[in-house]
C-alpha cells in the first residue's frame, strides 16, 4: 500500500460561514486543517504518495502542504476546471498515480473524520481478491446515507441510496466513505465529465458483476458536513475520542495553542481550542468550542459547542449555544445566540441585538 487520492474539492455549502474563504478540508479542527489529520493517518498506515483532488479554493492547499515532506508524504494536486463529482475527480487524477492495474489505491472523502484500520481495510480487499472496497459503518438512522448490504461473506449485494421508508430500509449499514479500488477500476471509470460513484460506478460495477466488498468497522465514525458536526468533531479530537497523530499537544479538556492568551480565571473545558493569537478575557466561560485565530472572546462570555471564526469578537456576557460565528464578525455584548444561528463573516451585532435563536 502505497498511495492515495483524498478528494477535497467539495464547496462546503452546508458548513458557511465557515467555508466562505476556507475550503472546507482547510479549517481547522483541534488546532491544525482538517486534512493534517487525514494525511497524518494515511502516513501512519503507510501511505507515501496522495494525490489531492481539488477545486474549490484550490490555491489554497499547495502554499500549506507543498510537496509534504514534512508530513512523511509525497503529495500531488490536480485541479478540476468544472466539478466532476466523486467519480469524476477520482478519474480525473488516474495519470498522477504510480499504480499498476492490479494495486490498491485508497480513496478518502475530505470530510470524514474515522478511526478507520486502514490496514485492515487494504487487507480485507486484497485477501478477498475485490475490484473495489468499501468501509462501512453501521448507524441508528441511515435515511440520510446510502445503505449497503452485504452477504455473510461481506459481499455487496445491493447500493440503495437514503431510503425514506421502513420497507427500504434493509441494512443498518452506511457507506462511510473510504474506498480501495483495483487501479484498472479507476481507469474504467469515464473521463471529461461528471461521474458520482455512489449512483453511477458502484451500481453499474455491480450490475456487470464486479466483485465488491463491505468491510463493516464501526470505530469512530463522523460526517464533518454541518457546523454543528465540525464543532463536535474538534472537540472530541482533542478529548482523544477521535484518533489522529496530527493533534498539536496532549490530549485532555482544553488545547491552546502557543501565542493565545487566556485569562487565568476563564474556564475552558470539553475539548475547546483557542486558535494561535487568540484572547479570552476574565471571566469567561468555553465548552466544546473552538476559538479560531486572532479571535477576541471579552470577558464573562459564555460559549458552549460554538465556532468563532477567525479575527472574530465575541462582546462581554454574550452567550453563544451551538452556534456559529464567521470570520471578522463583532457580536456586541450582552446578545443570546443559540442553536442553529450563523453570524455571517465580518457581520456587525450591536450590543444587546438578539436575545433568541434564528438562522442568519
Amino acid at each position: 500500500m502505497t498511495e492515495a487520492i483524498l478528494l477535497v474539492g467539495g464547496r462546503g455549502s452546508r458548513l458557511r460561514p465557515l467555508t466562505v474563504n476556507t475550503p472546507k478540508p482547510m479549517v481547522p479542527a483541534a488546532g491544525v486543517p482538517f486534512l493534517t489529520h487525514q494525511l497524518a493517518r494515511a502516513r501512519a498506515a503507510g501511505v507515501d504518495h496522495i494525490v489531492l483532488a481539488t477545486s474549490y479554493l484550490a490555491e489554497v492547499f499547495e502554499p500549506y502542504f507543498g510537496d509534504g515532506s514534512a508530513l512523511g508524504l509525497s503529495i500531488e494536486y490536480v485541479t478540476e476546471d468544472e466539478p466532476l463529482g466523486t467519480g469524476g475527480a477520482i478519474r480525473n487524477v488516474a495519470s498522477r498515480l504510480r499504480s499498476g492495474p492490479d494495486d490498491p489505491v485508497l480513496i478518502f472523502n475530505g470530510d470524514i473524520l474515522t478511526g478507520l484500520d486502514i490496514g485492515a481495510l487494504v487487507s480485507a480487499h486484497t485477501s478477498s481478491g475485490a475490484d473495489v472496497s468499501l468501509h462501512l459503518t453501521r448507524v441508528e438512522d441511515p435515511r440520510a446515507f446510502g445503505l449497503v448490504p452485504t452477504d455473510p461473506s461481506g459481499r455487496v449485494t445491493a447500493f440503495l441510496e437514503k431510503p425514506q421508508t421502513p420497507e427500504e430500509i434493509v441494512t443498518d449499514q452506511i457507506n462511510a466513505g473510504a474506498y480501495v479500488f483495483r487501479r484498472s477500476v479507476i481507469d474504467s471509470i469515464p473521463a471529461g465529465r461528471p461521474v458520482s460513484v455512489e449512483r453511477e460506478t458502484f451500481p453499474g460495477l455491480l450490475a456487470d458483476g464486479a466483485h465488491l466488498q463491505g468491510m463493516v468497522d464501526s470505530t469512530y465514525w463522523l460526517d464533518l458536513g454541518t457546523p454543528q458536526a465540525f464543532v463536535r468533531g474538534s472537540a472530541d479530537l482533542v478529548l482523544g475520542r477521535a484518533p489522529s497523530p496530527a493533534v498539536p499537544g496532549r490530549c485532555g479538556d482544553r488545547l491552546v495553542l502557543p501565542t493565545a492568551t487566556v485569562a487565568p480565571d476563564a474556564k475552558l473545558t470539553g475539548g475547546t481550542v483557542v486558535g494561535h493569537g487568540a484572547v479570552v478575557g476574565e471571566g469567561a466561560r468555553i465548552t466544546g468550542s473552538t476559538i479560531l485565530s486572532d479571535a477576541v472572546i471579552e470577558p464573562g462570555a459564555v460559549i458552549t459547542d460554538s465556532l468563532v471564526g477567525a479575527g472574530a469578537r465575541i462582546g462581554a456576557r454574550t452567550i453563544l449555544a451551538g452556534a456559529v460565528v464567521g470570520d471578522g464578525a463583532r457580536v456586541g455584548a450582552d446578545n443570546e445566540l443559540r442553536e442553529g444561528v450563523r453570524v455571517w463573516c465580518d457581520t456587525v451585532l450591536p450590543a444587546g441585538a438578539l436575545r433568541f435563536s434564528s438562522d442568519q
